[in-house]
Formats: structure tokens, sequence, C-alpha cells
């Protein structure tokens, strides 16, 4: 079984068991979270969309917080003496999925 879930604005395909990086929650490391914007539950029966969804849920365990590799941006205009560097690391939240709730 497998679910959808919307989190920081970016859509998450999601199984028992599964851990990911989703973008930074205001939560402390060890701590349980519910996820209730879910678009899609598929099993062997098919798929569920919409109405069907309501009331499902997918819970997960927050296992550590952090911050992604560092990003590097350049701009350069050719012949001009004009170069800007700059980098960014993105924060985020490592939850592990400990289960779908029907």
């Amino acid at each position: 079984m497998y679910a959808v879930l919307v989190t920081g604005g970016k859509q998450y395909r999601v199984m028992k068991g599964e851990t990911l990086r989703v973008e930074l929650l205001d939560a402390e490391a060890g701590k349980d979270v519910t996820f209730d914007n879910i678009l899609m539950l598929g099993d062997s029966d098919g798929v569920k969309l919409g109405d069907a969804l309501k009331g499902v849920s997918v819970s997960a365990k927050i296992v550590g917080h952090g911050r992604a590799d560092k990003v590097r941006i350049i701009k350069f205009r050719r012949r001009k003496h004009h170069m800007k560097r700059q980098g960014h690391r993105q924060h985020y939240t490592e939850i592990e999925i400990t289960g779908i709730n029907l």
C-alpha cells in the first residue's frame, strides 16, 4: 500500500517503513507527526482518489533535522567583467513513515 501526500508544497509517494527528507517541519526529533493532506491511495484493489480519501492520514516519526549539500549559483556575463557567486543550503527534516491510517 502506498499514498501520495503533500507537505512543504511538494508531493511525495510514500510506503510504510520508508525514510525521506521533506521541507523543514516545526517539531523536535523523536516526535510523531500526522499528514492529513493525502491526494491518492493505492493498494492491491486499485487506486482511490478524491472523496474516497476522507479520514485517511499518514503517520510518521521525525528522525532528525539537517541541511542539504551546498548548491552553487554563478551569474556570469562574458566580456563585461561581471561575475557573481552565491551558495545555498536548504534545511530539511528526515522522517520515517510508520503507517497509513484508513
